[in-house]
Formats: C-alpha cells, structure tokens, sequence
C-alpha cells in the first residue's frame, strides 16, 4: 500500500473525557471529516490530501474507536452517546486553535456531525452528512429492511455480552460483510485496508465500545433528536447531503420525499443528491467524494 497520511501530522488530544487520536494536514478553514463503523479515520486517506491544499483538513477517531480512547460506559450509554462525541469533537477543535469549522460525517460520523451542529450551532460553518438520514428518521421508518440489511443498528444495541462476543469473536466476518455487503466493491478495500479495520475490532475495549455507541443510538441519540424536534431546534447552517444511489437512501425513503425532504425537516439550507456507488463512496470514488466537500466547503473559504 502507497504511504498514507504521509503528509498529516499524528496528534493526540485530551479532550476531556477521552484522548483523541486524529491526523493534520494543509492551511485554511478547517474540516472536520468524521468516520463510520467499521471504519476508523483511514477512511479518509484517499479524500483528506485533495482537500489540504485549501483546508486545514482534521481526521479524528472517535471516542471508542481506533486509537482513541474508551472511557467508560454507564447503564444509559451516555458516554457513547453522539452529544458526548460531539462534545470531544469541540474540545479538540478549540485545542487546534479552531473555534469555528466545517464538519463532514459518513455513517456513525454523520450522525456525530449533525448533533454537533444541533448543539453547537456557533461552532459549525458548514455541515456535509453521507449517507444518513437523522437518527429518529431512521428508527422511525425501521422495518424488517433495516433489521436485515444493517444488522448492526438492531444486532449490536442488544444488551451485552451477547454482542460484544459475536463481534469479538469474528471481526474478519464482520468487516467482510459489512464492506462487501453495502453496495461498494471489494477492491475499494486493500488488503492492508481490511487488515486495519479488522485489527480495530480485535480489542475487546474498543469492541464494547462500539456497541455502547449503537446502544445509544437506539436510546439516549433517538430521545435526543426527538427533543430538538419537540421545540423546533434546527440545523441554522447550510447543509450538504450525498448518500448512495445504488443503496437504501435512494429506494426507502421516496414515499416521505426521499433524502432531501427528510433533511429540510431539520433545515433550511439543504442541497445534494446520490452518487453512484455503494454506502462507502468516500473510499469508492474518492476524488468525486473530495471535489462534491471542496465545492460546499469552498463557500467559507
């Protein structure tokens, strides 16, 4: 595999409750490009080095996952919630010298994204999800889809141990199938890619982690959105979203108006459209993926 990252710095952050491990590179307004599950901020190696030549470009590991830290959970998952991994996002930016920056999320990152931007409005320029409609959206919608087609959302929320061992004890059949499965290509991952993301899931910290964190979404992340809801709390900046045109985005949601709809519920500067490729298109095509953030980003350069 080509050198990646070569060009970022490799910082950690203490952010409060957690030590942040993230990369650096370029000048300008800052990015924040947020990862998903199974991924760790390697997501972002093909993407980041198009956007540093105009950005300062910030790819972190969220709480729990590659080489952040794990704190610990609570009976209420609260630790795992997506306000609190908003929060470490906050204090790392601040650290950086950033009080103010742009944020673009993919999957779990996505919804790390809008919550930071729902409760830290004055922080947040510009807010790029990929492809995620809102927590409360989703489990609102749920049917035997969702069940089927992302195990995770209904398999890791179940009460521990029992994921926790059926994660621990096959992460090369998890990663398999959760790169395989979603639409994008199997050459979009080397094998050193797979590798990685498989070595992320071989701790058993990080792996109860990860579960605290999609217990949340099924609790504490829902119950949030559903109070900015209830006293019409809004996203106030503009917002970018692009999801999969060959995956469950562009197909489940058309009787509520599709993506775009569902967005502008939630705010009143929405744009974007599917792209053609599978759920992982940051890594697919990841040129098209860089050039779509540049331009939306570009707005606040």
């Amino acid at each position: 595999m080509s050198p990646v990252f070569e060009d970022f710095d490799a910082i950690d952050v203490e952010a409060g409750e957690a030590s942040i491990f993230l990369r650096r590179a370029g000048s300008g307004p800052a990015i924040l490009l947020l990862h998903g599950f199974p991924q760790t901020h390697l997501m972002w190696r093909q993407v980041a080095p198009l956007l540093a030549d105009r950005f300062t470009v910030i790819c972190p590991d969220l709480r729990g996952y590659g080489r952040s830290g794990c704190p610990a959970s609570r009976p209420d998952h609260a630790p795992y919630a997506k306000r609190a991994m908003a929060k470490d996002m906050v204090a790392v930016m601040e650290t950086l010298g950033f009080q103010r920056f742009s944020v673009a999320g993919h999957d779990r990152g996505g919804r790390v994204a809008y919550r930071l931007a729902l409760d830290h409005p004055e922080r947040v320029e510009r807010l790029a999800v990929l492809d995620i409609l809102t927590t409360a959206d989703v489990w609102e919608r749920a049917d035997a889809r969702l069940a089927t087609g992302f195990w995770p959302w209904s398999l890791l929320a179940q009460p521990e141990p029992l994921p926790e061992r059926l994660l621990s004890a096959a992460p090369e059949a998890a990663i398999d199938d959760a790169l395989g499965g979603w639409g994008s290509p199997a050459e979009a991952f080397s094998p050193e890619v797979r590798a990685a993301y498989i070595e992320a899931l071989r701790d058993p910290d990080r792996v109860h982690a990860i579960c605290e964190e999609y217990r949340a979404a099924a609790t504490l992340d829902r119950v949030h959105d559903l109070a900015d809801r209830e006293v019409g709390r809004r996203i106030a900046c503009p917002v970018l979203a692009l999801w999969s045109g060959r995956g469950a985005l562009e197909s489940w949601y058309a009787e509520a108006g599709g993506p775009l709809a569902l967005w502008r519920a939630w705010a009143d500067d929405v744009r974007g459209g599917p792209l053609d490729a599978g759920h992982f298109f940051p890594e697919e095509i990841p040129e098209q993926t860089a050039e779509e953030l540049r331009r939306f980003f570009a707005a606040t350069a």
